[in-house]
């Protein structure tokens, strides 16, 4: 991090073990020194510098909690909480074309902008621009040098995404473009935030994308979608390609952000360590039933889908749960985990394999336990699987392995195969057969009439 004179002041990351480190320097950038925790009270990473340098803005985690912004003096000491959510981490920072942060966004459901000085001319300014989009989160993506003109983004659950371009002299905001013209955001449905409690214990988080024109989600038919990763930021408000085309197609759509997910503070990612086939699954099974116990979903038309890790996931609930998953369809999958942690490409260094080894565990019985290769004969439901050819994250020799598994346990998958294709496809041609192909699958097995 910089300060208003271009000089580098701090530096903030993990070490191999993924141990946070922050390091800060002098006024004049040198003499690097490691800042302990004990001085900061926690996951300290500081991010912006007042113009007189006394104070800097910055996130905090303590016990590996959720992060929280603070302005804190230069030594991390005397801390002042801005915005905080005790629930998960706060998001994203607006600033303003000073280029100083004015406000923060809380992203548990649809977003909510806190202001640090609800009074100034900034947070003004920026509740009247909301106010011009009111089913809309709006967010300044960049200002001119001058500070009159300011780049805008403005989503929503149905929208893909709008840019304008936001004059202050004039008081106008005139739209530059749309990121998906050929959206109608009144045909999309409703991304509907919700909580509940896993069957530890543990309080998740998720949502339901219900099809337009449904009001209340009734006995649905539903498509669980694990999201990929799994360490990645979890599913969130804004427009999801997959949701919202599956809720076209007349299905309720859950999204539960298991435990593993960021977000929340490394506490809850690491949660999720070595338990990739059991407490995550767990989690996303807790859904299901949370689903079905709402009424919202019909226990008798329950597929799950998903990419990546998301494919892992489908194929493993299916397996765990063979009782609700009626059908299981998977892109760009990991289905064979000893083979994963040794030939993708993240295995190729020494910073992916201590992902691994962190992430996942080792010793070739848990590795086997947990992969949806050594489960077929549990995997009762329907199987689609599609994979690039050329796919270098999750090789196409896991997909063949899976489909092999499946044809020798005598339930031959549905298979599409695409050259030239990698870690999920780019042609829109491919993209095309890909969906219609999963369309038709899903009618076949849990129709929507």
């Amino acid at each position: 991090m910089l300060d208003q004179a271009g000089v580098p002041r701090f530096a903030a990351g993990t070490d191999e073990h993924d141990n946070f480190r922050l390091y800060q320097a002098d006024a004049e950038g040198r003499n690097w020194q490691q800042v302990p925790a004990e001085r900061t009270g926690g996951r300290f990473a500081p991010f912006a510098i007042t113009p007189d340098g006394g104070a800097v803005f910055a996130s905090l985690s303590v016990d590996n909690g959720p992060s929280f912004l603070v302005r804190a003096d230069p030594s991390g000491a005397r801390r002042e909480t801005l915005a905080r959510d005790d629930f998960g981490s706060v998001g994203g920072v607006e600033w303003n074309a000073s280029w100083q942060p004015f406000a923060a966004t809380l992203m548990y459901g649809r977003p909510r902008v806190v202001y640090f000085d609800e009074a100034s001319s900034d947070a003004q300014e920026h509740r009247m621009l909301r106010d011009l989009f009111p089913s809309h989160h709006v967010s300044y993506a960049n200002h001119s040098a001058d500070g009159n003109l300011s780049l805008l983004h403005v989503y929503s659950d149905r929208d893909p995404g709008m840019w304008y371009l936001f004059d202050r002299k004039l008081a106008t905001a005139k739209l530059l473009f749309a990121s998906r013209e050929g959206i109608d955001p009144a045909r999309m449905g409703e991304r509907r935030y919700f909580r509940f409690k896993a069957s530890d214990g543990m309080e998740l988080d998720g949502y339901l994308t219900i099809p337009a024109g449904t009001a209340e989600p009734s006995a649905m038919p539903m498509v669980l979608l694990p999201h990929g990763g799994p360490h990645v930021d979890g599913d969130a408000w804004g427009f999801d390609t997959d949701a919202q085309f599956l809720a076209s197609r007349g299905y309720l759509v859950l999204q539960v952000n298991y435990r593993g997910s960021l977000g929340r503070g490394y506490r809850f990612r690491q949660a999720g360590f070595h338990n990739w086939g059991t407490r995550i699954q767990d989690d996303l099974i807790d859904g299901v039933r949370w689903a079905i116990a709402q009424g919202h979903a019909d226990p008798e038309r329950v597929c799950a889908y998903g990419a990546s890790f998301g494919a892992y996931s489908a194929m493993m609930t299916a397996a765990r749960a063979p009782e609700l998953i009626k059908c299981a369809a998977g892109l760009a999958g990991l289905y064979d985990l000893k083979v994963f942690t040794t030939r993708s490409d993240t295995a190729s260094t020494a910073q992916g394999r201590a992902y691994f080894a962190r992430a996942i565990g080792s010793g070739d019985a848990m590795l086997q336990a947990n992969s949806p290769t050594s489960l077929v004969a549990k995997i009762k439901a329907p199987v689609f699987l599609a994979h690039g050819e050329i796919d270098e994250r999750t090789p196409y020799s896991q997909a063949v392995a899976m489909k092999k598994a499946l044809e020798d346990a005598g339930r031959p998958p549905e298979w599409m195969s695409v050259p030239r294709e990698g870690h999920g496809f780019y042609s829109d041609a491919n993209n095309i057969a890909f969906y219609k192909r999963l369309e038709a699958f899903l009618a076949r097995h849990i129709g929507t009439q």
